[in-house]
């Protein structure tokens, strides 16, 4: 046989372990939030050189970041038996990626180089130093992986590294469309061609039935 609690008797339980229960619980949380701890980048006298945020062991790897790619993550591929510029991309370039590259290039790059690469972007516009076009023979002949180390190490004492800002993967697709603007301004006489040839195709793909009908 049970005995069947009344709703009065329940109620004033949970009122009890409310008020008993939670409080120490509280005091608990509020004591490891208010508990002595740096701020980020507070100085402290502890240590020698006061930082208080203290660098990684050297050697050290974080979890995740163990990158053993070399043409992805620095630059580079082995050629002739030597470590030196990468001449290909790391991953095959879409459509997609050259959007992407150009909006980041936009935003990274147009402001000392120019939305047409020709380096007289805004900032140069407004008295900066001049940055360099990208559109003279030394730097339309470079290789991707040269591009890529000055976007993660930076160039002379007006260009700063990028590696913070831009992530890896976008760093080529901003090499690929700068590719791209180089490609545009010298043109061959096959690009035209080229797209002289897609362009019956791609009519008759969008064509309507109704513009299709009329022809026959």
């Amino acid at each position: 046989m049970t005995t069947s609690r009344s709703p009065l008797m329940m109620t004033a339980a949970l009122l009890f372990l409310l008020g008993t229960g939670c409080k120490p619980l509280f005091d608990i949380r509020k004591a490891m939030y208010d508990q002595p701890k740096f701020e980020p980048l507070e100085k402290t006298d502890f240590f020698g050189d006061s930082r208080s945020a203290r660098p990684l062991i050297e050697g050290t790897v974080a979890q995740g970041q163990l990158r053993l790619n070399s043409h992805l993550y620095e630059g580079v591929e082995l050629i002739d038996g030597d470590y030196r510029s990468a001449q290909t991309y790391p991953f095959e370039i879409t459509m997609e990626d050259l959007e992407r590259g150009q909006e980041m290039y936009n935003i990274h790059c147009s402001v000392c180089h120019g939305l047409s690469g020709h380096g007289n972007g805004m900032v140069v516009q407004r008295g900066y130093a001049k940055a360099p076009g990208f559109h003279r023979d030394a730097l339309r002949q470079a290789p991707p992986g040269y591009f890529y180390g000055v976007i993660m190490n930076g160039f002379g004492k007006n260009m700063m590294p990028y590696y913070h800002q831009i992530p890896v993967e976008d760093r080529w697709r901003i090499i690929a469309y700068i590719k791209t603007l180089q490609r545009s301004q010298f043109a061959q006489v096959e690009d035209l061609e080229a797209v002289d040839a897609l362009a019956p195709a791609e009519a008759v793909e969008h064509e309507s039935p109704e513009h299709a009908h009329e022809h026959h």
